[in-house]
């Protein structure tokens, strides 16, 4: 972390994480494709459920975010107590959102999918996929929150494998379930919720052997463990604005879906294939932060300034690199992209023009991206949750609404390029500050002797 060359170190961390990703992405999409086979309701089903299972993922990812920040530093400036501290009421906090989550989804699921739609196959197919997802949530919570304590330590390989794994269990059990493969019974949507959720599993178990076998910084013994508000505090300062920077994503998902569905049901799941197929864009760009917070947290630790700039700059040139890829696949070819989901005529008239519009904010994307992960990575969390609640609730919602006020459902889509031009102009403005009063700052010390190239 302090002494390997900055650029081969990003890529030693980040790139397990961005092939995990791009495997997370894969199933994800898949796991849609394979369900737009059984109607265009069902995929809509899905689509409504994406906010709710993005709030879980929020929830988690959230909690990790906090304790991968504190105990890499913790690592940097050789606080090993705090190092074991960070770990285990980060797992206490994970056993505390999978409770509320499980209590949801044996109460809320349907009043849930009610307010949003009084059709009543969207609502029983919805309705099944959630109950599962939110049940059997403890899997999704333990497998981030394990795989964030592996990636603090710089073990981001083994992410690979367990992301790897659960994943491609995923794709696999997908058809059998919801088609009823190999004497299976047919599952429908539910399968595929069911499958999503075994995959979770699978990799929540294999990251809690990569613990215990190959993590000799991190011990986790709960014997006499007792929650600390000295550790989960500063767990919550960083994490709670992830989490509701994650959160607010499912606030803006859930009011877009009720803004289009006064045009169409149609551009409802347009906007859910949407989602899905972005997430090969900003999937990897998320693996190339989660390899950058350790590595400038650790920094910052250890007061290694010149590190610190350098794996910004190279992440954030990276993070352009895929934005642009993605901008010109979604400019070039966007019927081929919705042709995997079985798409209708009107879905694809619907959705080619809406994938044109919505890439333009790709252009802008990959800076805002990377300068959330900085702030979150040197205890700033409360720069991204401002710039989000800005993007998303401030911006896009009601310019959405007023454009949809016009009858015309294409304006409703340029509301996306809009708010991700006021996302870039808040992030160039806070990372100014951060430099100023973090990262200037730092003693002048000379990093180690680099590891020759």
């Amino acid at each position: 972390m302090g002494t390997m060359p900055v650029g081969r170190l990003l890529a030693t961390m980040a790139t397990p994480m961005i092939l995990s990703m791009l495997v997370q992405a894969m199933y994800n999409v898949v796991d849609s494709i394979y369900v737009s086979r059984v109607s265009e309701n069902a995929l809509t089903a899905v689509s409504l459920a994406f906010p709710l299972q993005n709030l879980i993922i929020a929830v988690s990812c959230g909690l990790a975010v906090g304790v991968n920040s504190l105990l890499s530093r913790s690592l940097g400036s050789k606080d090993y107590a705090e190092v074991q501290n960070s770990a285990r009421n980060g797992i206490f906090l994970s056993l505390i959102g999978t409770i509320c989550f499980v209590l949801f989804g044996i109460f809320g699921s349907r009043a849930f999918f009610v307010t949003q739609t009084d059709i009543p196959e969207i609502v029983e197919y919805g309705t099944a996929y959630i109950q599962i997802c939110t049940i059997a949530s403890f899997g999704i919570f333990g497998e981030v929150m394990f795989e964030r304590i592996l990636q603090a330590t710089g073990r981001t390989i083994y992410t690979l494998f367990t992301q790897g794994i659960g994943a491609i269990l995923n794709i696999i059990l997908d058809p059998i379930f919801i088609f009823g493969w190999l004497g299976m019974p047919e599952m429908g949507v539910a399968g595929a919720a069911l499958a999503t959720v075994i995959g979770q599993i699978a990799a929540f178990l294999l990251a809690i052997y990569f613990n215990l076998k190959k993590n000799s910084d991190v011990k986790l013994s709960f014997h006499k463990f007792r929650p600390s508000w000295a550790t989960i505090k500063p767990i919550l300062v960083v994490g709670l604005p992830s989490m509701v920077m994650m959160a607010i994503g499912s606030v803006m998902t859930y009011g877009m879906n009720q803004i289009l569905l006064r045009f169409t049901s149609t551009a409802v799941a347009v906007f859910g294939v949407y989602f899905k197929l972005q997430s090969f864009i900003f999937m990897p760009v998320f693996g190339l932060n989660n390899g950058m917070v350790p590595i400038i947290a650790y920094n910052y630790g250890a007061c290694y300034k010149e590190r610190i700039t350098k794996t910004i700059r190279i992440s954030i040139a990276t993070a352009i690199v895929f934005m642009l890829i993605g901008f010109a696949t979604f400019q070039l070819c966007p019927q081929v992209l919705l042709g995997f989901f079985d798409a209708s005529d009107a879905m694809l008239e619907i959705g080619a023009y809406a994938l044109r519009v919505i890439s333009l904010s790709f252009l802008l994307a990959g800076f805002s991206v990377v300068a959330g992960s900085v702030f979150q990575a040197l205890g700033n969390g409360l720069f991204s949750l401002i710039i989000s609640v800005a993007r998303q609730l401030i911006v896009l919602l009601p310019v959405a609404y007023l454009l949809s006020l016009t009858g015309n459902l294409h304006l409703v889509w340029f509301s996306f390029p809009i708010a991700e031009l006021i996302s870039v102009l808040l992030s160039a403005l806070f990372m100014g500050r951060i430099y100023r009063t973090k990262i200037k700052p730092l003693e002048l010390q000379s990093a180690p002797a680099p590891i020759p190239e």
